[in-house]
């Protein structure tokens, strides 16, 4: 039960996002309730995500408008890490390790050289390397590679360590409850009705992931959609070493090696509404993908397989911004990038919340973006 029946601001979400907003919030003297309905923190898209804070090795064509705030979020991880480690005794996994995108063949290898041009036409700290010196830096990639683009300054979190180190510094969660709706009167909100009676509060945060739009009071949230991921995690066996120190990317998958032995194998991309059973056929495809470019994966344990919903928008940019009644704030649509974007969207929902305004960098998030478009369309 919350300790109290009314608090400065309700965060909707016990994410990575919506309990990086309420410690922000409550490190600005403000007394924030956190509610979800799954039982544990980070329980949903957070628990299978990989991690990766690569916004230079991610960078595609057409995707510049938010790149900014990508290298934003990025630049704000290791001050954001040392704090939270400090405040809650607990680690997050933070390591600024790199990454290494590898071309499986000379077609990958073809398109890769386009793509690395493009980031280096971007200002990117990137490289192009041929097949022996990525094998140089990564012993355990395949003899079959056709070479790659070393990323310098890109790293990874552990999303679950990240959770419970959050949830401990947050204090106050309401978890297990179902939120029915947000209260409103006269254009403002006044509350939360949950399962267990009504909360009021001067805010409203929605960090609900994929389920966000069904909270929005007059029907009309943003565009958020689920889109399935499903991941593996896999681990070292005996005296097996570390298969890699880098972030391994390919055009097909993705490897995290986490330090400690385990290594996290993803994702899909699947249309598949709110659908999470992991498939057998997601589950050969992730392996093969992974196979074809570090043999050693087969001779890995699998330890764990699941599937999660990422919160997707039309253009595959988050949705961080003030909503159409006071005092509603929406923090969802982080697509692949919730983990890379919780510290940067942690500290602007705080500043809306003390009352501040969206910063001129995160302009591309802004909610209104929808409505003008369909206007302009």
């Amino acid at each position: 039960m919350p300790r109290s029946t009314r608090y400065d601001a309700v965060v909707i979400g016990a994410g990575l996002i919506g309990l990086a907003c309420a410690w922000r919030a409550r490190q600005r003297g403000m007394s924030v309730l956190v509610v979800d309905r799954a039982t544990a923190p980070g329980a949903g898209a957070s628990r299978v995500a990989a991690g990766m804070l690569a916004p230079a090795t991610e960078a595609d064509f057409g995707e510049q408008r938010v790149l900014r705030v990508n290298l934003a979020a990025r630049e704000r991880w290791p001050a954001f890490a040392a704090e939270l480690e400090e405040q809650s005794g607990l680690p997050t996994g933070y390591r600024d390790t790199g990454a290494l995108v590898v071309a499986a063949d000379r077609d990958d290898a073809e398109a890769l050289r386009r793509l690395h041009e493009f980031q280096l036409s971007l200002g990117l700290d990137v490289k192009w390397l041929p097949p022996g010196r990525c094998r140089r830096l990564e012993p355990g990639l395949s003899p079959r590679i056709a070479g790659g683009i070393l990323t310098r300054g890109d790293g990874q979190a552990d999303p679950r360590a990240t959770a419970l180190a959050l949830a401990e510094a947050v204090e106050e969660l309401q978890l297990g409850v179902e939120v029915e709706a947000i209260e409103h009167d006269r254009g403002r909100v006044t509350g939360v009705r949950t399962s267990t009676g009504v909360v009021e509060c001067g805010a409203v945060v929605v960090a609900a992931g994929a389920w966000s739009p069904a909270l929005a009071p007059d029907g009309k949230g943003p565009p958020v959609r689920p889109v399935k991921g499903q991941i593996l995690e896999l681990r070292v066996r005996g005296a097996m070493g570390e298969p890699f120190t880098r972030i391994i990317r390919t055009p097909r998958c993705y490897l995290v090696a986490r330090g400690d032995g385990r290594v996290v194998l993803g994702a899909t991309m699947e249309e598949q509404g709110f659908d999470t059973a992991v498939t057998a056929d997601g589950v050969y495809r992730l392996l093969e993908a992974a196979w074809e470019v570090v043999p050693e994966v087969g001779e890995l344990e699998l330890v764990e397989a699941g599937a999660g919903l990422r919160p997707g928008t039309p253009d595959n940019a988050a949705v961080v911004g003030p909503g159409e009644l006071d005092g509603l704030i929406w923090a969802t649509g982080h697509w692949r990038n919730g983990v890379l974007l919780t510290p940067l969207t942690g500290e602007v929902v705080a500043d809306l919340l003390a009352g501040g305004a969206l910063p001129d960098e995160l302009a591309p998030l802004a909610p209104g973006r929808f409505e003008r478009a369909e206007v302009g369309a």
